[in-house]
């Protein structure tokens, strides 16, 4: 069976037009990258777990602290990873301030096949953008999660 993820597309109205947030990968297999390298906060859906409550434990654990939704949050299409994996999603008005960011940590044997363990983020910026630069920045398999969110924002003014 496919590993199932849940997260959350928080968004925020500014001046200049709504931004959302994007969270980067920490490690050193994403240290560097930019272009398709970040994700919405998102994590493994326990099994029997509901997919909102999941979203909103795993967003809290990537960011360091829950979101403070100003409206209900709002399911988008999931979509399949060319991986495989399905991520559901939820689109919610939301602000939250990327010098906060306390995300969780994980361990690996680095550098490869040194026998030694390291501790890294797992997600080591978080930061805003409007929607041109989230397209370029968005992991591709996640691409349509944004795009089915920012379809169903509404209207300036």
């Amino acid at each position: 069976m496919p590993e199932v993820s849940a997260g959350i597309l928080a968004w925020r109205r500014t001046a200049s037009g709504p931004e959302v947030l994007l969270v980067h990968p920490g490690g050193p297999w994403w240290r560097g990258k930019d272009a398709a390298a970040w994700s919405i906060p998102k994590g493994l859906v326990e099994p029997g777990e509901d997919l909102l409550a999941a979203a909103l434990r795993e967003t809290a654990e990537e960011l360091g602290r829950p979101l403070d939704p100003v409206a209900a949050p709002e399911p988008l299409a999931p979509v399949r990873t060319p991986g495989g994996k399905r991520i559901c999603a939820f689109l919610v008005e939301a602000d939250f301030d990327p010098t906060g960011l306390a995300s969780n940590a994980f361990e690996m044997e680095w550098p490869p096949r040194s026998g030694r363990r390291a501790s890294f983020p797992e997600v080591d910026q978080a930061a805003w953008f409007g929607p041109d630069a989230a397209r370029v920045r968005i992991h591709r398999g996640q691409l349509a999660l944004l795009e089915d969110g920012l379809r169903r924002l509404p209207p300036p003014g």
